[in-house]
């Protein structure tokens, strides 16, 4: 029997209760997460992504992959990935490979630190492990530029290990379903990223799980405006405002940089420097000495937390400085130049129109009518 409200008091005042459907949602139950994975599951059967590396158990090119994948879209990966793996099949032809070859063939693909840490990561396979990529997530750890994420999905991808995953998507899945509140690139986010994927992947068929995880991200429960509707485990998600998850801490501005470079040619060559930092290992155009002159070609290209302006202005013919050599038209396409530069040399050398890869906005290319390829030299 109903009490009476006492008076003056409002008999309608709200109670806390549990919403229809709450104790599905509770992941952290046994009984609930075998539920959200059977349900995942089922989804991944019919959607699932069809991706060379998935194809293959060979640990040594899904370390490949997973290498690429680092910050790259998979689109962009999947063509490099399978040229790579003409070029480069084995870890021992990888590892016997000049790094003149290595970064040629990642040209492209940008943040040129991976494929240095790769070609090492061969080369210390071949030398500490008899050619076998390890299977131990935490021996995997010890080589060059293998963290934590790409350690656990070679172990799991290759061996079947058990191992939890974070990146972009499950991140964004796992922030969502929790409702998570923390920054996920703060390190109490990373954290609790990292316990939640723990706690929910299966002991066996754990490579299909996070397959279907990842999948689930790229394709519903997408950055911006999820999916929700067609979403396969949508009854387990505790988000209230999904599209407002995940949160992350505050960017600080993007920093506009500019580098003034020149081109300097003789007949069927065109000179270029080393580079010495940014781009280890490769080759671009000289550093501008005079900014008198107008430039033939500007372009924008991203880096990190900066965004480049790349302006090239034609230079008079000279003795190389320090480094600097001549190469002929015909080597060009063979040594490792960064997409940026090589862009440019494309356009100005063989008037090319620009393709807008790897991010560049094009604003302004003075092409100029080359019969031999070679840039007429000023004299003024």
């Amino acid at each position: 029997m109903r009490r009476a409200a006492p008076e003056g008091k409002s008999s309608n005042r709200r109670r806390r209760v549990s919403s229809p459907g709450a104790e599905s949602r509770d992941l952290t139950s046994p009984r609930t997460r075998e539920a959200f994975r059977r349900a995942l599951a089922s989804w991944f059967k019919e959607n699932k992504r069809e991706l060379p590396w998935r194809a293959t158990p060979d640990p040594y090119a899904i370390l490949v992959s997973e290498v690429m994948l680092q910050q790259t879209q998979v689109a962009t990966v999947v063509p490099y990935y399978n040229r790579w793996l003409r070029r480069f099949p084995t870890v021992e032809a990888l590892a016997a490979a000049s790094q003149n070859d290595v970064l040629h063939a990642w040209q492209g693909l940008g943040y040129y630190s991976r494929a240095r840490n790769l070609h090492r990561c061969a080369q210390e396979v071949v030398a500490r492990h008899g050619g076998r990529v390890p299977i131990e997530a935490a021996d995997l750890r010890t080589l060059p530029g293998i963290g934590r994420y790409t350690a656990n999905a070679v172990a799991l991808f290759a061996y079947q290990l058990p191992l939890p995953l974070v990146e972009a998507n499950t991140a964004r899945v796992i922030a969502r379903l929790w409702n998570m509140r923390a920054a996920i690139d703060s390190a109490a986010g990373l954290r609790k990223l990292w316990h939640i994927a723990a706690s929910l992947v299966p002991k066996t068929g754990g490579g299909d799980f996070q397959n279907a995880m990842m999948d689930l991200g790229a394709l519903v429960c997408v950055a911006g405006a999820p999916r929700c509707e067609v979403c396969p485990v949508r009854k387990f998600c505790k988000a209230r405002l999904p599209a407002s998850l995940p949160i992350k801490r505050r960017r600080a501005p993007q920093v506009v940089m500019s580098e003034e470079h020149e081109l300097v040619t003789r007949p069927g060559a065109v000179l270029l420097a080393p580079c010495r930092e940014r781009w280890r290992g490769m080759w671009k155009l000289p550093s501008a000495q005079s900014l008198s002159r107008a430039p033939l070609y500007v372009a924008t290209f991203p880096f990190t937390h900066h965004r480049i302006a790349l302006e090239v202005s034609r230079g008079r013919a000279r003795t190389p400085r320090s480094g600097e050599r001549w190469f002929s038209l015909k080597e060009i396409p063979a040594i490792p130049i960064p997409s940026p530069h090589r862009r440019a040399l494309t356009a100005l050398l063989f008037g090319a129109k620009e393709s807008q890869d790897a991010g560049a906005d094009i604003f302004h290319c003075a092409t100029i009518d080359f019969e031999t390829a070679v840039v007429p030299i000023s004299t003024s």
